[in-house]
């Protein structure tokens, strides 16, 4: 066996190759895992150090519970140093920890240099202190080679990340509108767009919309087919929605809380968010109930 692929959605006991001797004859390995573990340490680690012989790795992974950040040093030291032939290593590693006030908060320098320090230069990296007591470090290969990328904040890489197709980014800090257009220029493919964001840009919803908070022009999604805001403020449901702000001529679903379109959309007859609703196919709801014969009106286009 030469190449080795898995694919999976969490990582359990039967995680990678089985046997517990070195892997002589394996040359190619690529894990990727969506989900969040904390298998990392105590699975994931010790299947790799067999892998001898192997000359490329490719390694997507989100790791939750541990107490330091994954960088370079870690990396080096619990993997790379058992791969002697390793020539290609393709990677994004998102580490989310907990933190208390007495943690020294590292920085994208910080964790950058541990890389230099090991010979690994085409990487980049982001560390969030995002939430209280707890922060989230990506770090990743260049270029991006990936199509999906999770829990991005307001502060991300300039860089473009051309393969990237689902998106989500949350935050407890407000996304404002110059976070949407970074987003389009860097995500150009981007197709399922997940947003969590329960602050508003300006905090008096009823006073300031979207509408009136920015004259810019509007921003341009070309091939954006699904969005989720199941989670956020009134104010993104609304930016999307009116079509002074966002142009998504593929956009054909919508993950959203009933009552929040029900407000944004002034009861499924406000005229300003009625034209971005008319291509949309399916709408996706907390659950099921008896809607009102207004919202099939306003979104001509629902199937059944």
């Amino acid at each position: 066996m030469q190449w080795f692929r898995e694919d999976l959605c969490g990582i359990g006991s039967s995680c990678g190759p089985t046997a517990e001797n070195d892997l002589p004859n394996l040359k190619c390995f690529s894990l990727t895992c969506y989900d969040e573990t904390d298998a990392y340490d105590n699975q994931v680690i010790p299947i790799l150090r067999r892998m001898t012989y192997l000359e490329k790795l490719t390694l997507y992974i989100r790791i939750r519970n541990r107490s330091t950040f994954v960088d370079g040093t870690n990396l080096h030291e619990d993997i790379l140093i058992h791969m002697p032939r390793l020539r290609k290593f393709s990677f994004h590693i998102a580490t989310e920890i907990r933190f208390d006030d007495s943690v020294h908060h590292l920085s994208d320098n910080d964790i950058q240099q541990t890389f230099t320090d090991i010979g690994y230069h085409q990487i980049a990296c982001s560390v969030n202190y995002c939430r209280k007591y707890r922060a989230i470090c990506h770090v990743f290969s260049l270029p991006f080679i990936f199509n999906r990328l999770e829990k991005i904040t307001n502060k991300f890489p300039n860089i473009i990340f051309n393969h990237v197709i689902y998106l989500m980014v949350a935050d407890a800090i407000p996304f404002e509108y110059e976070f949407f257009i970074r987003i389009t220029k860097a995500f150009p493919s981007l197709k399922y767009f997940s947003i969590i964001n329960v602050t508003p840009p300006l905090w008096n919803f009823n006073s300031y919309t979207a509408d009136n908070i920015d004259s810019r022009s509007y921003i341009e999604y070309l091939n954006l087919t699904s969005l989720s805001v199941n989670y956020v403020d009134d104010y993104y449901i609304e930016q999307f929605l009116l079509d002074t702000k966002t142009y998504a001529p593929r956009l054909t679903e919508i993950k959203v809380h009933f009552h929040r379109l029900q407000t944004v959309t002034e009861n499924f007859t406000r005229d300003a968010t009625r034209y971005n609703c008319r291509n949309i196919k399916r709408l996706i709801f907390e659950k099921t109930m008896n809607y009102p014969k207004q919202l099939y009106l306003y979104f001509p286009s629902l199937e059944d």
